[in-house]
């Protein structure tokens, strides 16, 4: 079976674009003639991106270094992407920061941070892009995580905040609906080559238990998050809003089960 996908008369932009799930997403849309935006908080990071997004065949590239907790960068940095590529037919934010630690160890600035970037972070892009979004016929897409809904050992402010992630994809997508507007969340699962893939697993045996704990006998790759959100910002998605997308093998089916305990013991033996 052959699908073809045309991004080419599209603009995308992707925030958190230049590292490891989402500079895959970002990459995808160019590799279908997009025009992407893309911004991170590290400017060699941000033309490294840049350049690989023109290499791969996207119409328009460009980027902005900014930290989402900063609401007004964020706007200003997205105000000049629409001045430069037009309205936002697509937007996807996927800024996080997450490490193990048990509630009773962190301090209120741990919770703060991982807060800060993943709920106020999210509310600072949805806000931001808000008047820049192409009516009708926006897709947005939050990237979530499987934290919004298992309770994990080790991951109570990653839980508070991914949580809240998902009911403002919810909520918008009632408010901006009227307008055209569609809002989902994509959950990745243990994809591999990423950061959070590495923080999670500590280790070749934790890595086995995970492939054989998932129905489908795998870990993921960057390209399934991609594929996914390639299918929920184009016209065969045209009447899906309000959705969370879980893109993981299977593997939540089963909670957050040996993973979760495998976390605490790390913690607890270290």
């Amino acid at each position: 079976m052959t699908i073809s996908i045309d991004f080419s008369d599209k603009t995308v932009v992707v925030i958190g674009g230049t590292s490891g799930i989402n500079r895959a997403i970002a990459e995808a849309f160019a590799r279908h003639g997009a025009s992407v935006a893309v911004a991170s908080r590290r400017q060699e990071k941000v033309d490294d991106t840049v350049q690989s997004l023109k290499n791969l065949g996207a119409k328009h590239a460009l980027g902005a270094a900014f930290d989402v907790r900063d609401a007004s960068a964020v706007a200003s940095a997205l105000a000049d992407f629409q001045a430069a590529l037009g309205d936002f037919d697509n937007l996807i934010s996927g800024a996080a920061g997450n490490f193990p630690a048990f509630g009773a160890d962190m301090s209120i600035n741990a919770y703060k941070s991982v807060i800060d970037i993943d709920l106020m972070g999210t509310i600072h892009v949805m806000k931001g892009a808000y008047p820049h979004l192409k009516r009708p016929g926006a897709s947005i897409i939050n990237i979530s995580a499987p934290q919004a809904y298992l309770p994990y050992e080790t991951q109570s402010h990653v839980c508070a905040a991914k949580a809240g992630v998902d009911q403002i994809t919810r909520t918008l997508a009632m408010e901006w609906g009227a307008e055209g507007v569609r809002v989902n969340s994509v959950v990745p699962g243990m994809i591999e080559d990423t950061e959070g893939f590495r923080r999670l697993t500590a280790g070749p045996d934790i890595i086995e238990r995970v492939i054989a704990a998932t129905p489908l006998g795998r870990t993921g790759k960057t390209q399934d998050v991609a594929d996914a959100c390639l299918f929920l910002c184009s016209d065969l998605a045209g009447f899906i809003s309000g959705q969370v997308m879980v893109v993981d093998g299977g593997v939540y089916l089963r909670g957050s089960g040996q993973l979760g305990q495998d976390l605490a013991g790390m913690l607890k033996s270290a």
